[in-house]
This record gives C-alpha cells, structure tokens and sequence, in this order.
C-alpha cells in the first residue's frame, strides 16, 4: 500500500502549520486510543470488582434456597446469579434467558453460550456455591461508552489546540509578511533600510543584512550618479575644444598650420582621454566597498613608480629619485596603492618647473608606514590644502594644467586603505610635500 505523499511547500508558515497541525491531530489520536484501550480496561477491573463483591455479599450460613424461592428476584439480564448447594443442587437461580452450565470454575472465567460469551466469577462456601455471570457485551457497552466520556475532552480539545497554534504562528510571522510587503511595495530608487521593529530573533540577521545590502546598493548608485554627472560637467569643456580644433585643422591653408593644428589636436585627445580614465578610476574606487586585501610592500611599489615615470620626467628636465627606502608592508591591494602613487609623483613632475627636483620616501615610524612625496614646487598655500581634495577644484592661477581629480583618486584609496593623508609644505626642498600614513607595518627581514 503507498502512503500519500505530504505536500511540498515552500511557505516557513505554510510549512510550521502542517507539520504542527498534523502533530496536534497524531498526538491527539494517541492520546486518544490510548485512553480509550485505559478505561476500558479500567471499567472491566471495575466490573470485575462489582461482581466479586456482590458474590461476597451473597454469602450465608444457610442455604439460599430457604430464604429464597427460584424466581423470587426480578428479571435481570445484566447479572446472572446461581446458587447450588455443595452437592449440586440448584437453589437459586435468577430469572434471565441465560442458560449457563451447571458447572463452576472457581474465581474468574469466560463461558461460551449459545453465542454469547458470558463473564463469570464463582465463589465456594462450606454450605453453598455462588456464581455471577454477566454478558460480555453489556459489559463492553458500558465500558464503551465509559471510555468514550473520557476520549470526548481530547477530541474536545484538539480543534481548540490546532487554533491556536494556528494564531501563534500566523502572529509570529506577521512581521515577516509586513517586511515582504514593505519590500514589495517599494520603488526601485527606495534604498532605505527596512524596519526591524518586532522581527523574531531568527529574522532580524536576515533583515540586518539586507539592510546592509541596501546600504552598499545605495552607495554604489550614488557613486555612479556623481560619475555620470561630473563626466558630463568635465567632457563639455575638452569635447567643445577638440570640436574647435578639428575645424582649425579643416580651414589649415598650409603645411605649417595643419601641423600646429595636429599637434593640438593630439594634446587635446590625450587630456580627453586622460580624463577619462582619471574618472574611470575615481568611479571604481568609490563604488567597490569591499577589496580583498594583500600584503604590499612600499618601497617595491616606489620603486617601480619611479621607473615608469622616469622618461617622463627626464623629458621635463626633473631630477626624480628615491630619496630613502625602507622594505614595509601593509595590507592593501596593489593595484590600487599604485595608483595612488603614481598620481602623487604625476602631479609633482606636472606642477614642479623645468630644473626641479622630486623625491620619493618609504620610512618606518612608530609602528606606521609613511610614504612620502615631496617636489620643488610652488606649493599649495595652506588655505586650498582641504578644497583641492574635491573634485574637479584647480588652485586658482596654477601654471599646470589638468582635470583636478588627481587628488581626489589619491584621498578615495587612502581611506579605503585606512591612512591619512597630509599636505603640507616641503622642509629640504621647499615645495608640496604629500605624506600617506599607514596604521600598521610589517617589516622585512
């Protein structure tokens, strides 16, 4: 025989309440056959009693037989009583259609009789003996229905303990389904955090994270929407530009204008471009919230920088070097930190004249990794050292060109990586001096 399969659902209340219910009715129907098969049991031990002690009470001294005529007591068909004498004369026997042997078991027996089975205790006395009978199936009706009286409260009560079980759950997910239709009914621009007033213990960390989620989602849609905007605030001015001088080099009548025109053409698209990647960069370091951190060393990572911009500056006739290298690593990611780096060497070559000096430092100091980069500059005068970290700010009158993210870049990884940022001015070589303080280090041995 194949047992029906349980529906499958995927509702936590749906779920509780089937397997609740279904508990409640099987401990019910236990509890209920149970106490059924108890006071049936019980109420034939009670039977059992009441016909011994009714056998008891007929006791006598003196046969029954000259007390009472056979026939004298009323028709019973409930108990059935025979008394014979000890040599086996029948002086009383109750009026019933019972036909019971004229034999006696002592104490308690079964008799089968024309189909009916008969419980019978007898009992043996000096002068008599007395039997009482009574018909199984008065017995079991009245057992019955005894036991039936007792099974009524479970039956009773089940349907009253299923509904409650069935408002316990349904209020204790209540806000859970509330949370679900705050969910729902939100906008797709709605990244506020979700209420987690009244949430049972084993929702609250589900909702926590969501809201943390929530929180990263709104974090990255703002950082794309401040990239979307000022891409479209700085590429006017450079778009318009190259506009221009490409019709400049369309009205060239000779050789020697064409060339200027393609010159500045040329630089026009390289700062385009430059400041497209400046703001590609600036976009990804704000949106990531999360990196996966690596041990970097910073003296390796100078190193190389140096050496990437080393044609650069020789171009410009900058004196670029490793002023003082000490092996520290941090955690951080690589790419990232380098850079960071390279904007504070480009923009140090950018703004320092023709003849300059820039120099590079890695130092351990008090447990901390400080990175320095320090130019021959002009400097930036104390006022604008807080404002030139906003995007797209240029220090008025600044001989440099540029998009004024360079520093922007350089603050969004510095605090990803948990340093501080200084600019202040330059003691040996009188210019910018930028310092990158890392929390911790670990040296190299």
């Amino acid at each position: 025989m194949k047992l029906p399969e349980l529906p499958v659902t995927h509702s936590l209340r749906g779920r509780l309440l089937w397997f609740l219910l279904a508990a409640i009715v099987l401990a019910a129907m236990a509890q209920a056959v149970i106490a059924y098969r108890s006071a049936r049991s019980d109420a034939d031990e009670i039977f059992d009693y009441h016909m011994q002690q009714m056998a008891l009470s007929l006791r006598s001294g003196a046969p029954m037989a000259n007390q009472y005529g056979q026939g004298d007591a009323a028709d019973n068909d409930d108990m059935v009583v025979q008394v014979w004498t000890p040599d086996g004369v029948q002086v009383f026997r109750s009026l019933s259609r019972a036909e019971l042997p004229q034999r006696a078991v002592l104490g308690f027996s079964n008799v089968r009789v024309r189909g009916a089975t008969y419980r019978v205790f007898s009992i043996q006395t000096n002068n008599q003996t007395v039997q009482i009978a009574q018909d199984m199936k008065v017995r079991q009706r009245m057992a019955g229905a005894l036991a039936l009286r007792t099974v009524a409260p479970i039956a009773m009560m089940a349907p009253l303990l299923m509904l409650v079980v069935w408002w316990v759950v349904s209020g204790s997910l209540a806000p859970v389904s509330r949370v679900r239709k705050q969910v729902a009914a939100r906008q797709a621009d709605d990244l506020s955090p979700v209420s987690e007033a009244g949430l049972p213990d084993e929702v609250q960390p589900l909702v926590q994270e969501l809201n943390l989620l929530f929180g990263r989602v709104k974090t990255a849609f703002e950082a794309q929407q401040h990239f979307v905007a000022d891409a479209a605030h700085e590429l006017r001015t450079p778009l318009a530009a190259l506009k221009l001088q490409v019709l400049s080099l369309e009205r060239a009548d000779s050789a020697e204008a064409r060339a200027v025109a393609v010159g500045r053409l040329t630089s026009g698209i390289e700062r385009a471009t430059r400041l497209v990647e400046q703001l590609l960069v600036l976009a990804r370091q704000e949106a990531d919230s999360e990196f996966k951190k690596d041990d970097v060393n910073l003296a390796d990572l100078a190193r190389r920088t140096l050496g990437d911009l080393a044609g650069i500056a020789q171009t410009r006739g900058i004196d670029l070097g490793l002023h003082h290298a000490e092996d520290a690593v941090v955690a951080g990611q690589g790419d990232a930190l380098l850079i960071l780096l390279r904007n504070l060497v480009d923009n140090a070559i950018k703004y320092t004249p023709s003849g300059g000096t820039v120099d590079v430092e890695v130092r351990q100091h008090e447990g901390k990794a400080v990175l320095c980069v320090e130019d021959s500059g002009p400097g930036i005068p104390p006022e604008e050292r807080e404002r030139v970290f906003s995007r797209f700010y240029r220090v008025p009158g600044s001989p440099a060109g540029g998009s004024g993210l360079g520093l922007a870049i350089i603050k969004a990884i510095a605090e990803r990586h948990g340093a501080t940022l200084v600019l202040d001015q330059s003691p040996r070589l009188g210019g910018l001096q930028v310092r990158v303080e890392f929390p911790t280090v670990t040296s190299i041995s």
